[in-house]
């Protein structure tokens, strides 16, 4: 067997989903910091994102067997979940009193080096793409996937309407489409 890392993304996959330990350490590995980025970026509190990416890692083990090529990359359907449970968390009781108590408390919850970490891991590359975007696009994409917020939480945000934000959301996921294959 070839090593992990000269794997296409097929091969991984298929490893993946017969349960090979080897594969899923690897995938844990390589994109664990990746995804903790944008984790924190939701729920900026160690403790809790520690404990989401654990949550996604077990998520992505259990149901990779929904993962679907045709519908798009590996580590966009990764992003994803990431996303979706750092939302899930953000909403619960003790993420918001804890985002309460260090509002009362006025204290920083992480060392400056940390948080340059995470602002580094949240783009990877991904950020020369966003520059690419129309302004009005760009935003949108950060604030949905990047701050977590829904759609009409952006809509509200930016005082625009719900179906443009909806349209331009679309738009800008094409855009971001296209200049994805362009890089490859």
């Amino acid at each position: 067997m070839s090593p992990l890392y000269q794997l296409s993304e097929e091969e991984l996959i298929t490893l993946l989903k017969i349960k090979d330990q080897r594969a899923f350490n690897y995938l844990y590995n390589n994109y664990s910091k990746a995804l903790y980025g944008i984790v924190y970026k939701i729920v900026p509190f160690t403790h809790y994102a520690e404990e989401i990416i654990q949550d996604v890692f077990v998520k992505i083990w259990n149901y990779l067997s929904l993962f679907d090529s045709e519908k798009g990359r590996l580590y966009t359907w990764m992003i994803q979940i990431a996303r979706n449970t750092a939302i899930d968390y953000s909403r619960s009781k003790n993420v918001k009193k804890q985002a309460l108590l260090d509002t009362l408390k006025n204290s920083e919850t992480e060392n400056y080096t940390q948080s340059e970490q995470v602002k580094k891991s949240d783009y990877i590359g991904f950020k020369n793409l966003l520059d690419a975007l129309k302004p009005e696009c760009r935003i949108l994409i950060e604030l949905a996937y990047f701050e977590g917020y829904t759609q009409q939480e952006i809509s509200e945000h930016l005082n625009i309407p719900l179906g443009t934000v909806k349209t331009r959301t679309r738009s800008a996921l094409l855009n971001l489409q296209q200049l994805l294959k362009e890089y490859q």
